[in-house]
């Protein structure tokens, strides 16, 4: 559903997800969806082919959630929305791609006066800077505030994510490790924001439906501004 963005609104609970292409246990990923309750989903790694898109629409229906970004130039990631929360400029903007990488991109929509991005950075050090390039360039333009979320590839402290936190705050920095999902010791998934937005809880989901669902745990942050 696309509308006017509400302005009145000052809390949003936004997710971050790699899902692994729904190649584990596409129920799981519904599971977690549904009991997590977010108002918008960051999802990395979307399945692909020629089924692809009736498949993630299938699993975010279940869990009461609309597909609003899928596709084309947003490769390796997408956008799930509530469907009661009304989002315009909805895009799909490829990244910087080499031959021999993964063909990737980011999903960008606008929703509840947020800018929001999914994103799912390079495996490389220098192919996360390219990306991060355009990506800052999209967070510079936001109307208001943003928020990006996703797969980064990289822990806390890298180049990266020390070029991200000139911009961005990391609203996650409290939470323990998302990869992988059985015995995390990475905190590669993240969710970060620009000033004006105050996170009142954050989690990364646990529980046995998470170990069935991906080799990711999902991230929820409730933000408030």
């Amino acid at each position: 559903m696309t509308g006017t963005v509400e302005a009145t609104r000052r809390s949003l609970r936004v997710m971050t997800y790699n899902i692994r292409g729904l190649h584990d246990d596409a129920a799981a990923v519904t599971e977690v969806l549904d009991e997590s309750r977010p108002d918008v989903v960051a999802i990395q790694e979307p399945p692909r082919g020629p089924f692809g898109r009736r498949r993630l629409r299938r699993v975010a229906g279940a869990a009461g959630l609309e597909v609003a970004v899928q596709g084309g130039g947003a490769r390796t990631t997408a956008l799930l929305v509530r469907p009661d929360i009304p989002w315009v400029g909805g895009r799909a903007v490829r990244l910087p791609w080499r031959p021999g990488r993964t063909r990737r991109g980011m999903a960008i929509m606008d929703a509840a006066g947020l800018r929001l991005v999914s994103v799912h950075l390079g495996l490389s050090a220098e192919e996360r800077a390219r990306h991060l390039a355009r990506v800052l360039a999209v967070v510079a333009s936001a109307p208001a505030e943003c928020v990006v979320a996703g797969d980064l590839n990289e822990g806390p402290g890298g180049p990266g994510r020390r070029r991200l936190a000139l911009h961005l705050r990391d609203l996650t920095a409290d939470e323990g490790p998302t990869y992988p999902a059985e015995r995390p010791r990475q905190r590669i998934d993240a969710v970060l924001g620009s000033g004006g937005l105050r996170p009142t809880a954050a989690r990364v989901v646990d529980g046995e439906s998470v170990l069935r669902a991906s080799d990711h745990r999902p991230v929820v942050v409730d933000l408030h501004w």
